[in-house]
């Protein structure tokens, strides 16, 4: 084997068409031993080489005799110094940070430790079994793949729909995806797929982890797994797990899943893990960058460096102290987008990756790069904006160019929905975008990614059917989860035959639905819920691999129904621009006539005062837009008009009658979407029957068009 010295940069290994070249970062590393396999689960390296060439802290050599295909790995030598923070054991074979794919995955075993496993002094003493034939390997790729042309749909924000949607649970079970790319990601790019969310109006898929993740041990061992993937090792590599072809293949078929997407006008975000590592805490394994080189890629606690600070729950927090941990996730970002051609990302508890000491800081180098990136800088980016640290809720407090999962929506939604008294004051700032959480900091409506469910919790139909979580499944004595879901079960604990009830259940999801479509912010559908999927009162299905999470498209009267009204009510959205604005509502003139762009109405058809905002027992609506307030234009800077609408919203379990008011314009209101299924407006009427329960949308047609009625 020929080696010669090769370059510190780019980091990784990458293949030129002639050779390959590696290089790996670590600061305190003694010697760093580049190790190449035959097969996925070999034990033993057939080569092994001594890298001799460091520049500034990068080890690196060049092979010209490597191959695309070639499996590697690493050794790297230093001192076993856990008190000190030094984990370096070369018994321990090393996935490389910067590899772009991997090949396997973890085979669970005492040798992936690092220390002597059952040791009186636990992780103290160090271990000298060899891992290689535990430990996945990394691959040398030809990173070749022909975009044509490819470009990235670049939707603008206000115009967004999110579906968020896990590659193999979404097709595992559709009976037009071929059997042979289910739950992978050419299944996710199948024609089947693509016509269902065209027919949905999605604009950008939001992908549940797909960088190559572990499974812990203690689920491995109870025959579970971490379905949801947010357990990372390798920030570079798509799993292997999502890929239909052979070792390796599984960057090409990711990026043909990409152009595909894109070719249909859909963006593809990605949900990223950059706050931890699937090594845990001091008593973990040894996979990666625990042993290349601790001190630098994990926050150690100062008092004593043995044990890791902990924001995430998971055992460890990434080192955002570090340069070169900010430049491994910057480099991971770019990569994304420059190579694989994503269009932004979501970021997992990223309050973590604000913490330069231990509070959250807003002005972070993390976010300080993020802005000046010219790459990074124009994708989508989307935090959930909490984690598990001190002072670590950060709702409404990320800067500019940023969006967030706002759990305040969320929660406020479910809870007016299922008749808690005294929210129409809550429901109204969630109705118009939020603005008292992000007018603060000079960010529009679509700063608020509006959800009421998500991968983590109660799916739709199970927010309807159930009052308790049921996780036995899980294996924790249905410990796990959140015990407070704000959900209603209408009569019965999860299934039931009872016609009233079922009846019941499926208005309210068609409220979640409508007032997810008409809410200002940008929407985000769970995929399965616009057919009422259920996991059978699971609220933290993360180990569940199997039908409990798949979606099931073998769909029943019902379940048609309500895919055709999701149709329906985010089709309405599109189509009116005053239900997706740029900037928030103001409550002030925008005509001649004096007509307000936004209106709260009292159902007495008079504009709520005061003393309704604080009625504890207000439970009904009225939201009024102007059609003058639309403020899209289009690609010439012309503005686009809408209608003028009227949203009606009762959560009691009274009729109300509403009155409708009069508009300047000539015209009459129409009915659009009616929850309950019944006529609550006549041409002639001047008020409007609003069923216990139930969400109206009407619009107000003149001589200049007609109305319609979902």
């Amino acid at each position: 084997m020929r080696v010669w010295p090769g370059q510190p940069y780019p980091l990784g290994a990458t293949w030129d068409g002639e050779g390959a070249n590696f290089a790996i970062f670590s600061e305190n590393a003694t010697g760093v031993d580049l190790c190449l396999f035959s097969h996925t689960d070999d034990a033993i390296e057939t080569s092994r080489i001594a890298i001799r060439e460091r520049n500034d802290q990068v080890w690196h050599c060049y092979l010209p005799d490597v191959r695309p295909g070639q499996l590697y790995g690493y050794r790297v030598h230093g001192p076993y110094r856990p008190e000190q923070g030094l984990r370096f054991n070369p018994s321990c074979l090393l996935i490389d940070p910067y590899t772009t794919a991997i090949a396997g995955t973890i085979q669970w075993s005492d040798a992936l430790f690092g220390y002597q496993v059952g040791s009186p002094a636990q992780d103290l003493e160090m271990n000298h079994a060899n891992s290689a034939g535990s430990v996945p390997k990394c691959v040398v790729i030809d990173s070749a793949f022909t975009w044509s042309g490819d470009r990235p749909p670049r939707v603008p924000w206000h115009r967004t729909v999110i579906y968020e949607t896990h590659v193999k649970g979404l097709t595992q079970l559709h009976p037009q995806v071929p059997e042979h790319v289910r739950g992978t990601y050419l299944g996710l790019a199948s024609d089947a797929i693509i016509d269902h969310l065209l027919s949905l109006g999605v604009t950008a898929v939001e992908l549940l982890p797909v960088h190559h993740f572990a499974i812990d041990r203690q689920l491995a061992r109870h025959k579970l797994t971490n379905y949801w993937g947010y357990n990372s090792i390798g920030f570079f590599a798509p799993d292997v797990r999502y890929a239909s072809g052979v070792m390796g293949q599984q960057v090409g078929e990711f990026k043909s899943m990409v152009k595909t997407l894109h070719s249909a006008g859909i963006e593809v975000i990605l949900d990223v893990v950059y706050n931890h590592t699937a090594e845990g805490n001091h008593l973990g394994p040894t996979l990666s960058l625990r042993g290349i080189d601790n001190t630098t890629y994990y926050r150690l606690d100062p008092a004593n460096p043995r044990l890791y600070v902990d924001f995430t729950g998971t055992g460890n927090s990434l080192n955002m102290r570090h340069p070169r941990t900010i430049q491994l996730i910057m480099d991971s970002l770019r990569y994304w987008v420059t190579e694989r051609h994503v269009d932004g990302f979501r970021f997992d508890l990223a309050p973590v990756l604000a913490r330069e000491l231990f509070e959250v800081n807003r002005l972070s180098a993390f976010f300080d790069i993020i802005h000046q990136d010219p790459v990074l800088s124009r994708v989508k980016l989307i935090a959930e904006p909490w984690d598990v640290g001190p002072g670590g809720y950060q709702v409404g407090n990320f800067p500019i160019g940023w969006a967030e999962w706002n759990d305040k929506y969320r929660d406020g939604v479910r809870r007016f929905w299922r008749g808690d008294p005294g929210l129409v004051s809550d429901l109204a700032s969630r109705l118009s975008g939020s603005s008292d959480i992000y007018q603060w900091s000079d960010r529009p409506t679509y700063a608020s990614i509006n959800f009421v469910t998500a991968h983590d919790g109660f799916t739709l139909r199970d927010l309807v059917s159930y009052e308790r979580k049921h996780n036995e499944p899980n294996g924790e004595d249905n410990r796990d989860g959140n015990d407070e879901n704000y959900s209603r079960n209408w009569g019965v604990e999860g299934p039931t035959h009872d016609a009233r009830i079922l009846a019941r259940r499926e208005r309210i999801m068609r409220n979640f639905l409508a007032t997810l479509a008409f809410s200002e912010g940008v929407p985000m559908l769970s995929h399965g819920d616009e057919i009422g999927r259920t996991q059978q009162g699971n609220n933290n299905a993360y180990a569940q691999d199997n039908e409990t999470t798949w979606v099931n498209w073998s769909l029943d009267a019902r379940q048609r129904a309500m895919l055709d009204f999701a149709r329906r009510v985010f089709a309405i959205r599109r189509e009116n621009p005053v239900l997706h604005r740029r900037g928030f509502l103001r409550g002030q003139a925008v005509d001649a006539s004096g007509a307000k762009d936004l209106s709260w109405l009292h159902p007495e058809g008079r504009e709520m005062t005061d003393a309704d905002w604080h009625d504890p027992k207000g439970h009904a609506l009225g939201m009024l837009i102007n059609g003058e307030a639309a403020d899209d234009i289009d690609d010439r800077g012309r503005p686009i008009k809408g209608d003028s609408l009227l949203l009606i919203i009762n959560s009691e379990e009274a009729t109300r009658r509403f009155a409708l008011p009069t508009l300047p314009r000539a015209g009459t209101w129409v009915e659009m979407v009616h929850t309950a299924g019944r006529q609550c407006v006549g041409p002639d009427d001047h008020e409007a029957v609003v069923a216990p329960f139930s969400l109206v949308l009407l619009r107000y047609a003149t001589s200049h068009g007609a109305g319609g009625r979902a």
